[in-house]
């Protein structure tokens, strides 16, 4: 081969990788949002806006919604990483929209198609803006708070054994502890005293090492819900939004959240599968037989707690009421900055990650 095919090949083989870089990552499954198509277009609302004249609902493509460039990328110290993206495909979204489709055909479901449903749908619960955008609210609330505790628990661990001359037992090994953006570092404290100073990227990275804390690790100590799915009554059809999967308990004082606990009795665990399908649990209930079609005042209920769970979206077969109910903002400045953040999500969230290297 000359040296002019040498480089034609390289370069053809560089265009290749490029193009297989999962980048554009939608935080809800293309395949999934197809089942609320009409006349191969989605129906979509969007809640903040630049102006008045913003079309209210617009057809548009599974391809260019609930999707963000880099989303799921991480700097790994290295290089830019795309198996966060990979791995969902692989191991969630795959098997969930194969049994998705069962769903929707009215298929018999197996055990596996169950499972399948039940890690979709954890899945769901973790890997949207929405959530990202609470996980990093609730760490800037509690994190430091968290890290002084288990450091002084550390060191007293260090401290009674050495006293008896024992060696610590080191800390189990997760496999997804090791993107943990953690940096430890020896210091004086004001004593003068050796002390350990330790610091945790609060972004990307420790949102997508959570991702993965949770559905390679506690997804397998969440309780074992009996799951089913419920139909819509006639006339009634389910919405689905950006952020699809509901977890909706109901506090002391008789008020609704929208953070029920997987094992607080009374939480219902909800997620639209398409128009006419729910999933659905109840923490602590059986289940109602599949295929059960709910009353008109139970659907207008989950109707509206799947809509009051939107963060930047909704989508629909059926548009009635949901303007009223659901108002959207008109604010250009909001709107740009919103733009403006996730156009240097990417770059800002690299720079910071490049010294937050794998462990």
């Amino acid at each position: 081969m000359n040296m002019a095919a040498c480089h034609i090949a390289g370069q053809l083989r560089i265009e290749s990788e490029m193009e297989s870089f999962k980048k554009d990552n939608h935080y809800v499954p293309q395949a999934y949002l197809r089942q609320w198509m009409i006349d191969g277009k989605v129906l979509a609302y969007r809640l903040i806006v630049p102006h008045e004249k913003s079309a209210i609902w617009k057809p548009l493509s599974t391809k260019s919604l609930a999707m963000l460039p880099h989303l799921y990328t991480y700097f790994s110290g290295a290089e830019d990483s795309d198996e966060v993206e990979r791995w969902l495909d692989r191991d969630f979204e795959g098997p969930g929209l194969a049994s998705i489709a069962k769903v929707v055909s009215e298929s018999r479901l197996t055990r596996e198609d169950w499972n399948n449903l039940f890690r979709f749908a954890v899945a769901q619960s973790v890997r949207t803006p929405a959530q990202m955008q609470s996980f990093i609210k609730r760490q800037n609330e509690t994190l430091e708070a968290l890290l002084s505790e288990s450091i002084e628990w550390s060191m007293a661990q260090i401290e009674a054994a050495s006293a008896v001359g024992a060696q610590p037992e080191p800390p189990p090994v997760v496999e997804p502890y090791s993107k943990l953006p953690l940096k430890l570092q020896r210091v004086k404290n004001e004593d003068g005293e050796d002390g350990i100073k330790a610091q945790v990227l609060n972004g990307r990275k420790f949102w997508l090492w959570q991702i993965e804390h949770v559905l390679k690790s506690t997804i397998n100590r969440l309780p074992n819900h009996r799951w089913t799915i419920l139909h819509a009554p006639l006339g009634v059809t389910w919405p689905t939004t950006d952020n699809p999967f509901m977890r909706v308990g109901v506090g002391a004082d008789g008020a609704l959240s929208l953070e029920g606990g997987w094992g607080v009795p009374g939480t219902k665990l909800f997620m639209p599968l398409s128009p006419k399908h729910l999933l659905f649990a109840c923490v602590g209930s059986p289940p109602p037989q599949r295929g059960t079609t709910l009353s008109l005042a139970e659907a207008v209920f989950y109707r509206t707690m799947i809509l009051t769970g939107a963060c930047r979206y909704v989508f629909a077969t059926d548009t009635r009421d949901i303007v009223e109910y659901k108002p959207r903002t008109v604010c250009r400045e909001q709107f740009e900055a919103e733009k403006k953040g996730w156009a240097e999500w990417h770059e800002s969230q690299s720079r910071e990650e490049a010294d937050y290297p794998d462990l």
